[in-house]
């Protein structure tokens, strides 16, 4: 299947036979026609749908009645290790009840637990409890001991070879008139320079290597409130794009969604909110459970400055990540959504922030 040009004839049948052949039970015994299919909106890079049974249709034994169909998007068509990596992790985070339960693995995409419960908001973030709980699942994470590379290569890596796609112009040669502004203002800037600025900036500052979510924005944490559970209170899902990296740049991340909504449903379909972004007293609010539920002791306000500093350079790379990100995902991606725009939209921000750190290196 071609993610690039999803067909929903096509996923409807792949997503049929996957059912029937990886959950078994009633699934394997229903015919096309008792099976249902729904586009879920939301997912920026994978393709989402909710598959479930005709109405009167009940499980034969423990199997679900609907589970989530994820079609992979364009990042699994450039990467012939994609499928495999994220396989692994999926399957051991959900095995540690870390995330949702996995079904079943295809080329394509997987079948995977159907969580009925909303993601959070962009206003959720701010929230003591959700800060609370973030902080603490984003510690359990970083804790964990993954089969994976252990070199903190995924970001630069994954960046340099979005640069040489376009520095070969093979994903700034549109045709929408409205995109020729931003194609200009992109030739403006030196990408490859500043990339090796940013690298630089961030180099200074000591980041611990820890296994990384790099996504953790509010779309990717499903909060379940009065669990009988707790640790599946809260479910942080989508792991596309995780790997081992900077601790700085996963925190620093999270921070940066907190000024960025995306359910505006008027294009460009996000919004920024540069108020959102979280005070030195909800950082430190964040931190400190962040470190107790790291294991630390006696946490000090050097501790707290020290973390700031760090997670606050790094929001730098965050910025760089996902504006270059957005420009491929412009070319390649037929999700709805003002990919140009945001890409934009994050590299006002980190020229803002890289002012910022040249000219007040310690942020005080």
């Amino acid at each position: 299947m071609d993610s690039g040009m999803i067909d929903e004839k096509n996923v409807r049948a792949e997503g049929f036979k996957w059912c029937q052949d990886s959950i078994g039970g009633i699934w394997s015994k229903i015919g096309p026609e008792d099976f249902i299919l729904e586009r879920i909106n939301g997912g920026l890079s994978n393709y989402l749908y909710l598959c479930y049974l005709s109405p009167g249709l009940k499980p034969l034994g423990n199997e679900p009645d609907r589970v989530m169909l994820r079609i992979y998007g364009h990042i699994a068509k450039t990467s012939k290790s994609f499928v495999i990596f994220n396989s692994v992790v999926f399957a051991i985070l959900s095995e540690k009840d870390l995330g949702p339960k996995l079904y079943g693995i295809y080329p394509t995409g997987r079948l995977e637990e159907y969580i009925p419960t909303r993601p959070l908001k962009r206003t959720d973030l701010c929230k003591p409890k959700i800060i609370k709980l973030i902080a603490k699942k984003l510690a359990e994470l970083h804790s964990l001991d993954m089969p994976l590379c252990k070199e903190p290569r995924w970001l630069r890596e994954t960046i340099c070879g979005w640069i040489k796609e376009i520095q070969n112009n093979t994903c700034t040669n549109s045709g929408h008139p409205e995109h020729k502004t931003y194609i200009r203002k992109l030739d403006s800037y030196n990408i490859e320079e500043e990339f090796n600025t940013m690298i630089n900036i961030c180099s200074k500052v000591e980041s611990p290597v820890v296994f990384c979510h790099n996504d953790l924005q509010e779309g990717n944490v499903l909060h379940m409130e009065g669990s009988e559970n707790p640790s599946r209170e809260l479910t942080v899902i989508d792991w596309e794009y995780c790997s081992y990296n900077y601790r700085g740049f996963d925190i620093g991340n999270h921070f940066c969604e907190w000024a960025y909504g995306y359910e505006n449903p008027n294009a460009p379909f996000f919004s920024y909110t540069a108020e959102g972004y979280p005070s030195r007293e909800q950082q430190y609010s964040f931190f400190k459970e962040y470190l107790k539920a790291s294991g630390e002791c006696d946490i000090c306000d050097k501790d707290l400055q020290a973390l700031y500093i760090e997670v606050n350079t790094y929001a730098l790379a965050s910025h760089f990540y996902w504006a270059i990100w957005a420009i491929i995902q412009a070319k390649t991606s037929v999700i709805e959504f003002g990919y140009w725009e945001y890409a934009m939209s994050r590299l006002e921000r980190y020229f803002e922030l890289k002012e910022k750190l040249l000219h007040n290196k310690h942020l005080l």
